[in-house]
């Protein structure tokens, strides 16, 4: 773009016509919006008005018309600006003879608008996934002197209630999270989600019999079972389109398929983040026995902060267009993205809306021949990441440093805590690198050697003086290993394999295996333990994550940087 000047701006557009997709950028120079046409296809397109071929409406220059000349085009610049547009109000033509890649284009020459902003609201959406993970690890540390208070010390089975009640909430949440989303909309679910979660919180803080506690744990187990399904699906929804902005585009040199794997990171991120915070705020406990009611009572704050923030983020995009509420649409789009999106986001929101004419699958369907060798491999990950052993190790982790004769028993278990987020954000990283497969299956070997590691360590002899470093070890082994793939991955495999038309059942129903392994887990660790030993529960747990391997090795699919179509149609012709 030499000698253009630095006030030159490109606009790029991806229209498809006659069954080919033709790139076309368009350059404005200064005010004058005198357009070019670049990097023209070997393909005529006539565009009348200021509508681009099949639809799509301009949003830079105003043309008049455009038509792209066939046949090779000489490099070494751009020529073809003309002065205004000519004497047919209808069509008006222009031929480029130079082809630039657009993504060739310096950045100095682009100026790329975006008023609007979508961090903050995100943001926001995530103080959601803080306190999923926050009410899950609460009982780390605290469930020790809780119980004591409480009198039930010496009853397992009553302790295990304390823990898996969250579970059994949370599992009915999830359920009814995404139907109430889709009734009363993403951030008025999300209001709504804060009353179980802050009236939970209070009834566990102030709680001076075991049946007070398990309601309040009850409680918010049903507002983190909401926040599992609300908050990724309205993260997802306010950046499928922020994906999209030029800068986004041009910066940074990636796409949707390149990123999908870091934006899927971010829901698993804050929930390792509100793990740690738990665990973290359990530090004060060795010197004051009573701060377990301050660690319940603290989560109360996040949740008003997430009603208020809700009250004023802009409701989803898409959520408002389904409900034909149009104007109040284009207002969130233009709060999300800036005024200069509106045409845009409407357009791509009214061409999915009309992407697919097959209806959406029943229940039953999900068990048919067409669909169920995907069906149970989305079961499979979620019950392999939870017969694995993770919440074991994140609502009993204390205990068990304590019984391995660690001093510092809760400093450990945050440790662990501090291993989880790191592992995460190094996923995030690698999810569109390596793949998501290879982390799978790398983070489950790495689990079954540290639980192999954990359960020798109390079992042999020679290794008896050393069993409280390696308990740490091994666990902090175990738990970066864990979040380096089995955690962030399969939340995110699930929507890629999924077919759309059962995306939304199947996803649910993996969810639901999730969560109703996670409640015996929680239920009976302690009594298992008991009974057989950690070391005979470390073995197996350590292999689960073997036959886990073995299992993704042969059913699971690659769908790094492939896009949701392609996915479909791999599997469709597998299948």
């Amino acid at each position: 773009m030499a000698g253009t000047g630095a006030s030159v701006k490109m606009i790029r557009y991806v229209v498809k016509c006659g069954g080919q997709q033709q790139h076309v950028v368009v350059a404005a120079r200064g005010d004058r919006k005198s357009p070019a046409i670049a990097a023209p296809p070997p393909a005529t397109v006539r565009m009348p008005g200021r509508v681009l071929c099949c639809g799509m409406r301009s949003r830079g220059a105003d043309l008049a018309g455009v038509e792209m000349a066939a046949g090779p085009q000489p490099q070494g610049g751009v020529s073809g600006l003309f002065r205004g547009p000519r004497s047919s109000p209808r069509y008006s033509r222009v031929r480029a003879t130079a082809t630039v890649d657009p993504e060739d284009i310096p950045l100095e020459k682009v100026q790329a608008k975006s008023s609007g902003s979508v961090l903050p609201y995100v943001g926001v959406a995530c103080l959601g996934a803080i306190l999923f993970g926050y009410h899950l690890g609460v009982v780390n540390g605290a469930l020790e002197y809780l119980a004591k208070d409480l009198g039930i010390a010496e009853n397992a089975v009553l302790q295990g209630w304390v823990v898996s009640t969250t579970l059994a909430g949370a599992t009915a949440g999830s359920f009814t999270g995404g139907a109430l989303a889709d009734k009363f909309g993403r951030t008025r679910t999300f209001i709504l989600d804060a009353i179980p979660l802050a009236v939970g919180a209070f009834l566990s803080a102030t709680a001076h019999d075991v049946r007070t506690m398990i309601i309040g744990r009850l409680l918010a187990g049903i507002g983190i079972g909401i926040s599992s399904a609300l908050v990724p699906l309205y993260i997802s929804e306010v950046l499928e389109h922020a994906q999209q902005l030029s800068y986004l585009r041009l910066r940074l040199q990636i796409s949707p398929t390149e990123i999908r794997g870091a934006l899927g990171s971010v829901n698993q991120l804050f929930i390792c983040i509100g793990i740690l915070a738990a665990l973290v705020a359990g530090l004060p406990l060795a010197g004051n026995p009573a701060w377990w009611r301050t660690m319940f009572g603290i989560s109360i704050v996040p949740s008003i902060l997430l009603a208020l923030g809700m009250a004023v983020s802009p409701e989803s995009p898409r959520w408002l267009f389904q409900q034909g509420k149009l104007s109040q649409a284009e207002t969130a789009i233009k709060k999300l993205y800036g005024r200069e999106k509106v045409a845009e986001v409407m357009y791509d929101l009214k061409a999915a809306s009309q992407g697919s004419s097959e209806p959406d699958a029943g229940w039953l369907d999900l068990f048919s021949k067409r669909y169920w060798k995907v069906v149970s491999v989305g079961a499979a990950m979620f019950l392999f990441q939870q017969l694995a052993g993770i919440n074991a190790v994140v609502y009993y982790s204390t205990s068990v440093f304590r019984s391995a004769g660690i001093a510092s028993d809760v400093a450990a278990s945050a440790l662990v805590g501090a291993a989880n987020v790191f592992g995460t954000m190094i996923a995030s990283s690698l999810m569109d690198k390596q793949g998501r497969k290879s982390l799978l299956i790398t983070s489950f070997s790495g689990m079954a050697a540290s639980m192999l590691l954990l359960s020798l360590s109390f079992t042999w002899k020679a290794l008896a003086p050393y069993s409280g470093p390696l308990a740490v070890a091994g666990t902090v082994l175990y738990v970066l290993s864990f979040a380096l793939g089995a955690g962030p991955v399969p939340a995110l495999l699930l929507p890629e394999i999924f077919a759309s038309r059962i995306r939304a059942k199947a996803v649910a129903l993996s969810l639901g295996m999730h969560w109703v392994s996670n409640f015996f887990i929680g239920l009976y660790f302690l009594s298992v333990v008991n009974k057989f030993g950690i070391s005979t529960v470390y073995l197996g747990f350590a292999s689960v994550c073997a036959l886990a391997v073995v299992y993704i090795a042969g059913n699971v699919v690659e769908t790094k940087g492939r896009s949701l179509e392609e996915i479909e149609r791999a599997l469709s012709s597998a299948s």
